[in-house]
């Protein structure tokens, strides 16, 4: 069987940043703005006052310290609460091309290679800004790669799911060299006003080289030792924007177009579920949470990864062995992760093992075991 290596890695962190201070502020004038605006009501009993917000509340509640954003000054305005980007013309590149570009570039210089070795590119990530021509068509022409390029969505677990796929396409002989790139813009579908979430997500953008061991020449190359995904259905997370909102006449400004989720149960269940994941795969490598030097785990909530990380490991986790980002970059869906892997790769010695670990809406879960060369 031919033997894949991951050989380079890439970010893209958009330029603005809203801290939690910052954050909580607006938010706090919206409420007081909406409680004046219902005063009446509220005093007769008929609405309930809207409560504030804080930076205590968002750290003990996730971890999240701050958070990169496409468009800061958007989320801010009380008036608006939600990203300006403006629409861009059919001859400009996309949004989320522009983001791929800039994390594939360093991922193909990390890996040493031109991106006409490129022989596939896929998309991968939560939400795409249009259906067709595919993000990851076009993100192909302008890097020049050759082969084919496809887009696919498996939401927070969509860059783990990708790398499976390019993982089998190399070991199939199909392709030499894969690119996985995930443009998270995920301010663009939260909920700003709304409590329990308005601090959750974050922007960025990420992209991973896959080659053919045989062919790589990279210094730093992680093999791909194997890759396990699962789903499971639930409606703890969801949005229901879509391209059927406008025949049946729904509400496309509904809340229910956004991000939302049942936090508490999305805990309960899916914590069990990805350790269970990640000791399965193990397992059937012959390994165990005391073989690994490192896990990189779905940036999404700090209690999460760190349940996750002791059942799989058998202990508390330190900082090296389950490093955490998403205190400055929240949580930015499939690029979480992968995130963690390239900030928190180059320490390991030959040899060591880690495991990459997404998960999220679906439910679905991805895990990739990888062995430092």
């Amino acid at each position: 069987m031919t033997d894949v290596v991951i050989t380079g890695t890439g970010l893209f962190t958009p330029e603005h940043a809203i801290d939690n201070d910052a954050l909580v502020a607006s938010f706090n004038r919206w409420v007081d703005a909406e409680n004046g605006r219902n005063a009446a009501a509220i005093q007769a009993g008929d609405a309930v006052p809207l409560a504030h917000s804080s930076s205590e509340f968002i750290i003990k509640a996730s971890g999240i310290h701050s958070r990169y954003v496409m468009d800061a000054e958007g989320i801010l305005d009380i008036d608006r609460m939600r990203p300006h980007l403006p629409q861009r013309t059919n001859d400009e590149p996309s949004i989320q091309c522009e983001m791929g570009l800039a994390a594939a570039r360093q991922a193909l210089a990390a890996a040493g290679i031109e991106a006409a070795d490129i022989g596939l590119v896929i998309v991968a990530c939560s939400n795409l800004e249009r259906p067709y021509p595919a993000v990851a068509v076009e993100l192909q022409a302008a890097l020049g790669a050759s082969g084919c390029a496809f887009d696919m969505n498996v939401a927070c677990s969509s860059a783990t799911f990708a790398i499976d796929m390019a993982t089998s396409a190399i070991r199939s002989g199909n392709v030499k060299r894969a690119l996985v790139v995930s443009p998270e813009i995920c301010s663009a579908h939260l909920n700003f006003r709304d409590r329990d979430s308005h601090f959750i997500f974050g922007d960025a953008c990420t992209a991973v080289v896959l080659e053919d061991a045989e062919l790589a020449t990279a210094e730093v190359r992680f093999e791909v030792l194997g890759t396990r995904l699962v789903t499971r259905f639930s409606n703890a997370i969801r949005n229901n924007a879509g391209f059927l909102n406008r025949v049946t006449d729904s509400d496309p400004q509904a809340l229910d177009k956004l991000f939302v989720q049942e936090g508490r149960r999305v805990f309960k269940e899916v914590c069990p579920m990805v350790a269970a994941l990640i000791g399965d795969h193990l397992a059937s490598l012959e390994l165990s949470g005391s073989d690994l030097s490192r896990l990189w785990l779905h940036q999404a909530n700090r209690h999460m990864n760190d349940l996750i990380a002791r059942r799989v490991l058998g202990h508390d986790p330190d900082a090296t062995q389950a490093p955490i980002i998403l205190d400055r970059y929240a949580n930015t869906s499939s690029a979480g992760s992968i995130i963690a892997f390239h900030l928190h790769h180059a320490d390991l010695a030959p040899g060591a093992l880690g495991v990459v670990c997404s998960f999220g809406a679906g439910y679905s879960a991805g895990c990739v075991v990888v062995r430092r060369q």
